[in-house]
Formats: structure tokens, C-alpha cells, sequence
């Protein structure tokens, strides 16, 4: 195990190395953060001496090295925007993008589950093909659709839930159901093909030939060895809910990630891109190793030496 860690850890280092260049690379190209920063009627020599203070007169390569040696002190530079560190900024608004996602996945986890696996277990009925359309159309709807329709009628007309902000539990209800709707529709397809394919295996048979009943069948046997994927493509989904929130966080006015993000890319706060982009890389691989651990959890056959 120690030397499986080890391995992880010494993968990190290249990975966090290749997507601060890219990051940096995309960032360098995207234009002169120096003319936002000043007024529009700042003289050449005003941009001039504060493209020097910010060191953005030096060559890539130089620029690209100081931003590394302080990315590894914790360092992304301060925003301009807010005249402060990025870090501390990116970090204060984790939390709510941390709620809003295990939320959102918990919300899928409920939902897609028993459905997919009673569509499985009613294959070519009325409910099977009822389950996969739904499951199709929550697919296709986008996110800034389903969220202006919800608050539409559960917040204009109704008024049955706040439009926006965060603050109760009330608050989460229709940002949880626009982001989960998408991946609650994906699962509920993915639980449904593995179990379709275990309950035609040979073990499962036998169990049926024992006189087992089939509540042990589908949740002891069937379901267990269905779990694989399942925790895959949740733990695929978390980084990609924190990073790609923008639009439902930008609808619900959710002061997380998301919202933090749109807002740095239309001023071109470069800091805040930088580190949000670094935190939202450190949570993936820290979840991929969270995930390995539940895969040898799940099935014991799977050891890391």
C-alpha cells in the first residue's frame, strides 16, 4: 500500500506541473490584463511602468518560472479585481461549490439507482422504456434551460422557492435539481446496461436455482458487482460539477466556484483563474485516490501493492 501511495504521489508532481503550464499558456495568450487594470486615459508610460512592476516584460519563459516558484509557495498572484491574494479568495468560495455538488450527487445517487435497477429488472415493459426516456430526454435538457424554467414556475409564478442567493436549505433545492438532473439521467442509463449484463451471468442463475429471494438476488449479488462503474463515473463527475457549475451557479447567483470563474474570465483576472484551476486539479487527483480506495473496498480481489 505504502509503495502503491508513493507511486500516486510521485504521478502528481508531472500531472500539477503539465496543467500549470497550460493554464499559464492560455492565460498568456489571452490578452493584456494591464489594460484593464488602468483607466482609458492612462498614458503609454503608465501602462509601461505597471507592465514592468507586474513583470509582464519579461520573456514567457521568465514569466512562466516566477509563476511557478510562487504557485509552489501557495502563491497565484493577487486579483486585481478584489486587491487581494487569489488563493484565499478561490478557498472561500469552495465550500458552496463543495455543497452544491455532493449535493447535486447525492440528489442523483437517490433518484438513478432504484431506477436504473428497475429497469433492469423490467426489461422491454411499459416502465423500462418510460425509465429510458425520461432518462434520454433529462439528458439533452441543458442546465441554463432547466434552470430558468424551474425558477420560473417554482420561484416567479408559484413562489414556492427562493430565486437565488445561498443561505437555507430552501436555497439549494433548484441549483441541486438543475445540476443532478443531467447526471441522475446518465447514471440511471449506466446502473441499468451493467445490471442488464450481470443478471444474464451464470452466477446469478445458480442463486436463482437456490430459491434466494430477489431482493438478496439484485442487492447482494447483482448489484454489488454493478458498483464499479457506478463509483467511476461518480467520482468523474464531482471535479467535473465543481469546474463546469458555471452557468447554474451564474443562473442561481451561487457564490461558488463557478461564479467566481465567469467573473475573472470576463475582467481577465488572471490570478483567480490560475488558482481556481489548481484547486479544481488538486480535488480530482485527490479523488482519484479516494477512489481506488473504494474499489478495493467494493471488491476484494482488487489489492494495491
Amino acid at each position: 500500500m505504502k509503495t502503491f501511495l508513493l507511486k500516486k504521489l510521485m504521478q502528481i508532481i508531472p500531472v500539477l506541473f503539465i496543467i500549470s503550464f497550460i493554464v499559464f499558456l492560455l492565460v498568456y495568450v489571452a490578452g493584456d490584463p494591464v489594460l484593464l487594470m488602468l483607466p482609458d486615459d492612462a498614458t503609454p508610460e503608465d501602462i509601461e511602468a505597471l507592465r514592468s512592476a507586474l513583470g509582464l516584460d519579461k520573456p514567457f519563459i521568465t514569466q512562466y518560472c516566477i509563476y511557478l516558484t510562487n504557485m509552489l509557495k501557495g502563491d497565484f498572484g493577487r486579483s486585481f479585481r478584489y486587491n487581494q491574494p487569489a488563493l484565499p479568495i478561490v478557498l472561500e468560495r469552495l465550500p458552496a461549490s463543495l455543497q452544491l455538488t455532493f449535493s447535486a450527487i447525492i440528489f442523483s445517487i437517490v433518484v438513478s439507482i432504484p431506477l436504473g435497477i428497475w429497469s433492469a429488472t423490467k426489461q422491454n415493459t411499459f416502465l423500462d422504456v418510460f425509465i429510458s426516456g425520461i432518462s434520454v430526454l433529462g439528458r439533452a435538457m441543458p442546465h441554463f434551460w432547466v434552470g430558468i424554467m424551474l425558477v420560473l414556475i417554482l420561484s416567479v409564478n408559484f413562489k414556492i422557492l427562493p430565486v437565488s442567493g445561498r443561505g437555507t436549505a430552501a436555497h439549494l433545492i433548484l441549483p441541486t435539481f438543475t445540476l443532478g438532473i443531467s447526471v441522475a439521467s446518465e447514471l440511471t442509463r449506466l446502473v441499468r446496461s451493467n445490471m442488464l449484463e450481470i443478471l444474464q451471468q451464470d452466477y446469478i442463475r445458480t442463486a436463482k436455482s437456490k430459491g434466494l429471494s430477489d431482493f438478496i438476488i439484485i442487492f447482494k449479488h447483482a448489484f454489488k458487482n454493478a458498483l464499479i462503474p457506478v463509483v467511476t463515473f461518480i467520482s468523474i463527475q464531482i471535479p467535473m460539477i465543481i469546474g463546469g457549475a458555471l452557468i447554474t451557479e451564474t443562473v442561481f447567483s451561487w457564490p461558488g466556484l463557478g461564479q467566481l470563474i465567469v467573473q475573472a474570465v470576463y475582467g481577465r483576472d488572471m490570478a483567480i483563474i490560475q488558482a481556481c484551476v489548481f484547486v479544481i486539479a488538486i480535488l480530482a487527483i485527490a479523488i482519484s485516490l479516494v477512489t481506488d480506495f473504494i474499489y478495493s473496498m467494493i471488491d476484494k480481489r482488487i489489492q494495491y501493492s
